[in-house]
């Protein structure tokens, strides 16, 4: 998801954008309401009120005079009439100064369901080239927030797609599970990293044996594909077997066994 980020509060935008990538979003930060209505379109925009060239409400108004892109509002302003006027003038949510960034992500999430009421009923992948990768027989579309095993949609809790997308990101790679925490919960995470586990399972449940998450103990995860297959970016082909595999009769069973 392209993400416009409107706020002139370095504190504030940096370690938000560094949240908002964490999680898979493709961000782009503008300090002033005139930078941000010349920045090509976004799938969603986060939007301050009180930017230094003009109010983040007229923002809002030149937006919605043209598209109807989702718009959060951020600000520290929390009287119920700066929430009113944000919302009559066509925003989505407003969301008051300090907030978690996991919260963020969950408005985020349902205001685009909100925009995208059909999405569930779409019967299988839509291709959209650079946005997609193949793991074998897992396809994860970032930009729709999808995944599909053998074809057909997986569902996943948001901190299971979290997860899947990190470790594919690093395919191969022992990830320490600090690293893993601090990216796919916060990096003000003080819970038990026992929710790691409960997620690891859930997935490994879920993807059978399409894909394979390693565990070292008391280091981390390490997320691989099984014998002959690759991963693939921007495309849905499937990996062919070795040629190890042909020569032993293997070479017409689906790639990565059994469907799960």
């Amino acid at each position: 998801m392209r993400v416009l980020l409107i706020e002139d509060d370095r504190d504030v935008a940096e370690p938000l954008r560094r949240g908002l990538t964490r999680h898979g979003l493709d961000v782009t930060w503008v300090l002033t309401g005139k930078a941000a209505l010349c920045t090509p379109a976004s799938d969603m925009v986060l939007l301050d009120l009180g930017l230094p060239d003009m109010d983040g409400l007229d923002v809002c108004r030149a937006l919605r005079a043209h598209s109807d892109v989702p718009i959060i509002m951020i600000s520290g302003r929390d009287s119920e009439i700066e929430k009113v006027v944000g919302l009559e003038l066509g925003a989505d949510d407003y969301l008051v100064k300090p907030f978690l960034i996991r919260e963020l992500i969950a408005r985020m999430r349902a205001v685009h369901r909100r925009h995208r009421p059909g999405l569930a009923e779409v019967p299988g992948p839509v291709p959209d080239p650079g946005t997609r990768a193949t793991y074998g027989r897992v396809t994860i579309d970032r930009r729709a927030h999808r995944v599909f095993l053998d074809g057909a949609e997986l569902p996943l809790r948001p901190k299971e797609y979290a997860l899947l997308t990190f470790l594919t990101g690093r395919l191969g790679v022992l990830v320490p599970r600090e690293t893993i925490m601090t990216a796919v919960w916060d990096s003000n995470w003080s819970g038990s990293t026992k929710t790691l586990d409960v997620h690891v399972t859930a997935l490994r449940h879920k993807l059978g044996d399409a894909l394979t998450i390693e565990c070292v103990r008391g280091v981390g995860f390490r997320m691989v594909l099984g014998p002959g297959l690759h991963a693939v970016s921007g495309t849905e082909r499937r990996a062919l077997p070795h040629r190890g595999d042909r020569q032993r009769g293997r070479g017409r069973r689906p790639v990565g066994g059994r469907s799960g």
